[in-house]
C-alpha cells in the first residue's frame, strides 16, 4: 500500500513538470508582429521538439543578418510531406512569421515557406498557438 501511495505522491510531482517543459509558441512569439523574410537557407536542424532552419536576410543597407526560424515538430512536418531534404542550405526561400517578444532578437516563429517557383507550404505547427493554415 505505502509503494502505491509514494507513486502516486511521485506521480503528481511529475505531471506538471512535463506539462511545462512544451510550451505554446505565444510565450516566446508575439502574433501581433508578423513578418516576411527573404533570404538564403544557411543551415537546418531537424530535431525535437522542433525544427529550426537559418536563413541569411540581407536588409536595405546590405547587412547580412542571420535568422533562427523555428517551425513545427518533426513528426507533424512530415505528415504534411516535409522530409528532411525539404529545405537545403543554399536554398532560396521566402517566411512569413511572427517576431520573437524579445526585442532585437533575429529569431521568428515560422508559418509558411515560399519557394523561388511559387511553391508555399504550411512549416509551423498547428498546436503552437496561432491557429493553423
Amino acid at each position: 500500500m505505502r509503494r502505491t501511495q509514494l507513486a502516486l505522491i511521485i506521480g503528481l510531482f511529475l505531471v506538471p513538470c512535463s506539462l511545462a517543459a512544451h510550451h505554446a509558441a505565444s510565450t516566446k512569439y508575439d502574433m501581433k508582429k508578423p513578418i516576411t523574410l527573404k533570404g538564403t537557407v544557411t543551415k537546418v536542424e531537424w530535431q525535437n521538439p522542433h525544427i529550426y532552419y537559418y536563413l541569411d536576410v540581407k536588409d536595405a543597407a546590405g547587412k547580412v543578418t542571420n535568422w533562427a526560424v523555428e517551425g513545427g515538430t518533426p513528426n507533424q512536418l512530415f505528415r504534411q510531406g516535409w522530409r528532411k531534404d525539404s529545405l537545403k542550405p543554399g536554398d532560396e526561400i521566402s517566411v512569413q512569421g511572427f517576431m520573437a517578444r524579445k526585442e532585437g532578437l533575429p529569431h521568428i516563429n515560422g508559418r509558411n515557406v515560399t519557394f523561388p517557383d511559387g511553391k508555399k507550404v504550411f512549416a509551423g505547427s498547428a498546436e503552437d498557438g496561432f491557429g493553423t493554415r
